[in-house]
């Protein structure tokens, strides 16, 4: 009985919690209706869940992504006449590092070859190609962490991975572009094909580089003169300074010798080759750092490297091409041969100087006479406007003098010629400065310089030779005798 009385109880308490849950849509009216609620048919709402985002599709394979960005024509071709379609399309991960098309022009130029040859050779290409990847995904900022280390590629050989800042290379190749993702691993592009080692055959030793190039007969045949194929064969390292041909045919000019007498003088080949040669290699860009600085050469005499901007000079010589590699060191190409200190007479004083060219005999006979000698041969330095023997004759006319008379008149002597000379000494591209200025001379007096264009003239002379070098200064030639204030 108690059971059922139970069964009641919970009966009328689950209709009640029904009739409590259909009235929360009733009046808002708390009584309690006892008529049976009237029958109403149940709508069903499908509420639908809230809609996913679109799904973005997945990156394809690292050969799927190459091919879709279009920018890797030439790369794509590779991998599919290599055949390693398969390979760069497995599971993986990978890492790509995808030259550019430049890159593989560049490349392409370097090796002599034609895309197609290149596409033809299915070795090398393969050598090459999986020269570009590594067994393993590295992004970016795992790659930047590798400075200095080499990874290893999937074929086999490593490349050398270096961090400047924010700059990331791979052996001599710029990383450009990174983190390029596909479904089994990533992509860095680079500016430079990545060549293995040992794929090209080495380059040579100095001496057959040099040969080889057939740039520099006259320097080939210099060292095969003087003995030193052997030296220049040698471990090293060394850098060779190499003049051009050019270079060389200006400095047989300069010494009064033919080549074959150069290559005949091989004490002097000697001293003037082994003066080109360092005992280091130094590239371009550690020359670079050398600025108004000394280096030691296998002569045992120091040349002088300075820089302005991107030039870089030994001595008076202007490298014109650099970092021509070599086994056993690197050449860098001058346009004028190297002289070593001491090799050739330096010239000997301003007197010295005139009286030995022998083109100014008056000039010489009225420093003499005028008691100069000893003047000008000291130390200076000085410049000397030095007139023809032609200004002097149209001199003497205008003075109404003869050069006897002349060499007799001390004071106008000595007048005329200190107003000639500069306490200073000014070679042309200094003078070249002064347009339109006035510079002191021994006399006291000032002369004035113009410049027009190449033309440089001091009062009303024209200066028709520069830079003749003397121990203690230098003269320039002029077309006119200069005549003081005060002697006019």
């Amino acid at each position: 009985m108690s059971r059922v009385l139970l069964r009641l109880v919970a009966a009328a308490v689950l209709a009640s919690l029904v009739v409590a849950a259909c009235g929360d849509d009733a009046s808002d009216d708390p009584a309690v209706t006892t008529e049976p609620a009237p029958t109403t048919t149940a709508t069903t709402t499908t509420t639908q869940a809230p809609s996913e985002p679109e799904s973005v599709d997945a990156p394809g394979t690292l050969v799927e992504v190459a091919v879709e960005s279009g920018a890797f024509p030439t790369l794509v071709a590779a991998v599919q006449a290599a055949g390693l379609v398969d390979v760069l399309s497995g599971d993986g991960p990978f890492t790509v590092f995808a030259p550019t098309e430049e890159a593989f022009a560049a490349a392409l130029e370097a090796l002599g070859m034609t895309a197609e040859q290149l596409l033809g050779e299915t070795e090398l290409l393969t050598a090459v190609l999986t020269y570009h990847v590594l067994g393993v995904e590295a992004p970016a900022e795992v790659v930047a962490t590798l400075d200095s280390q080499t990874v290893a590629t999937l074929n086999g050989a490593e490349a050398a991975i270096t961090i400047d800042g924010d700059t990331i290379r791979v052996n001599d190749a710029t990383v450009i572009a990174t983190d390029i993702e596909a479904s089994n691993g990533i992509i860095h592009v680079i500016d430079t094909v990545l060549i293995p080692p040992g794929l090209v055959d080495a380059p040579g030793t100095l001496v057959e580089v040099a040969v080889e190039s057939g740039a520099f007969p006259t320097l080939v045949a210099a060292v095969q003169a003087a003995g030193l194929v052997d030296v220049l064969s040698g471990d090293g390292p060394f850098t060779v300074f190499a003049p051009t041909e050019e270079a060389f045919a200006a400095a047989l000019e300069a010494l009064g010798m033919t080549a074959e007498q150069l290559l005949g003088e091989t004490e002097l080949l000697t001293a003037v080759l082994t003066y080109h040669v360092l005992g280091v290699e130094a590239p371009a860009e550690v020359v670079a750092t050398l600025d108004s600085q000394t280096v030691a050469t296998l002569n045992g005499a120091e040349a002088a490297i300075t820089i302005d901007g991107d030039t870089i000079r030994v001595n008076d010589a202007t490298v014109i091409a650099t970092d021509i590699e070599a086994s056993n060191g690197i050449i860098h190409v001058i346009d004028t041969v190297l002289i070593p200190p001491g090799l050739v007479d330096a010239p000997g004083t301003l007197v010295e100087v005139a009286v030995e060219s022998g083109a100014f005999p008056t000039l010489v006979a009225a420093v003499q006479a005028a008691g100069l000698v000893d003047v000008l041969s000291g130390d200076g330095p000085f410049t000397v406007f030095a007139p023809t023997e032609e200004a002097f004759a149209a001199a003497l006319e205008a003075l109404g003098m003869t050069a006897e008379q002349l060499l007799g008149e001390t004071e106008l002597l000595t007048a005329v010629l200190t107003y000639h000379v500069l306490g200073v000494e000014a070679p042309a591209e200094v003078v070249a400065t002064l347009d339109s200025q006035t510079v002191a001379t021994l006399n006291g007096a000032e002369a004035a310089i113009t410049i027009d264009g190449d033309t440089i003239r001091v009062n009303d002379a024209t200066v028709i030779a520069t830079d003749i070098e003397a121990s203690n200064g230098i003269i320039h030639v002029i077309d006119t005798v200069l005549i003081p204030p005060s002697a006019g």
